[in-house]
């Protein structure tokens, strides 16, 4: 059983900065999805793809982990780039 543990993406229709400071830790899939005959919905029988866990640092999902004996894999945040920009350059 694997994990990733990451920061939480901000929403591209959120403008704050809320739940972003929160880390989850998701199980990876164990088997591939395959289409249901009848509706044709992608399932598997793998019920811990379905869990996310929420930790409020990383310190405290590495420990859950550790506890567990999870093995998971930190995916680092990437870096927060402003795009600088007055309202003339609009206009050029």
């Amino acid at each position: 059983m694997t994990a990733r543990i990451y920061q939480r993406p901000k929403n591209a229709m959120q403008s704050g900065k809320a739940r972003t400071s929160d880390w989850l830790l998701e199980f990876e899939r164990s088997e591939a999805q395959r289409p249901d005959p009848l509706m044709g919905w992608a399932g598997s029988g793998d019920t811990q793809a379905q869990v996310t866990l929420s930790f409020g640092s990383l310190d405290e999902a590495k420990a859950y982990a550790d506890k567990y004996g999870i093995a998971a894999h930190v995916i680092p945040t990437p870096p927060k780039r402003l795009k600088l920009q007055s309202y003339a350059d609009n206009f050029k």
